[in-house]
């Protein structure tokens, strides 16, 4: 999907911040990335010939920086755009998920209007780490009656075993990550 140019551009616009948001963790910051156009036109081409390609009707975004990818990718393609957000924080039906955190849980929420029957979901998100969001996200989607084609991310942190978490609520469908760390 992304050839190794691309990937290394992507890569090195990627910080590190260590001990944040707590002591021993290090977290990768994409806020490079957004502010260099051609890494960020490069990542959002990257998504968009891959929603294309999967045949993807909607694009799912995730709160927060999920939005930040997702949208412009859904311009680029063509596609709708719809928001997953924190319970609470969308007006009107919605449909929510809990799911669980390293200590206790959340619920996400949708438009219960904005996905149906027949549509195919492509689930994008910054970062896949421990895979319960993404989990969530599809769930959801699915709950609302559309497919779920693919979950895209622009990086995979292997080390936390989100993939396999996620793995039985694919069902199939692919989990592109553009970086795997």
């Amino acid at each position: 999907m992304t050839d190794d140019s691309t990937r290394e551009l992507l890569l090195s616009r990627i910080r590190d911040v260590a001990d944040y948001p707590k002591p021993g963790v290090k977290f990768k910051d994409i806020t490079p990335l957004l502010a260099d156009p051609k890494a960020f036109t490069a990542l959002t081409d990257a998504l968009a010939e891959l929603s294309v390609r999967q045949g993807a009707t909607k694009i799912v975004g995730l709160e927060a920086r999920g939005f930040i990818l997702a949208a412009p990718v859904a311009v680029r393609a063509g596609i709708g755009f719809i928001p997953v957000r924190k319970a609470g924080k969308l007006p009107g039906a919605t449909l929510s998920q809990a799911y669980d955190l390293e200590y206790g849980s959340a619920e996400m929420e949708v438009h219960a209007e904005d996905l149906q029957e027949g549509d195919r979901v492509i689930v994008i998100d910054d970062v896949l780490a421990t895979g319960g969001t993404a989990a969530a996200s599809v769930e959801l989607v699915r709950r609302a009656g559309a497919e779920v084609v693919a979950v895209a991310v622009l990086l995979e942190l292997g080390f936390l075993g989100g993939r396999d978490r996620l793995e039985p609520h694919l069902r199939g469908a692919p989990l592109e990550a553009l970086i795997k760390v």
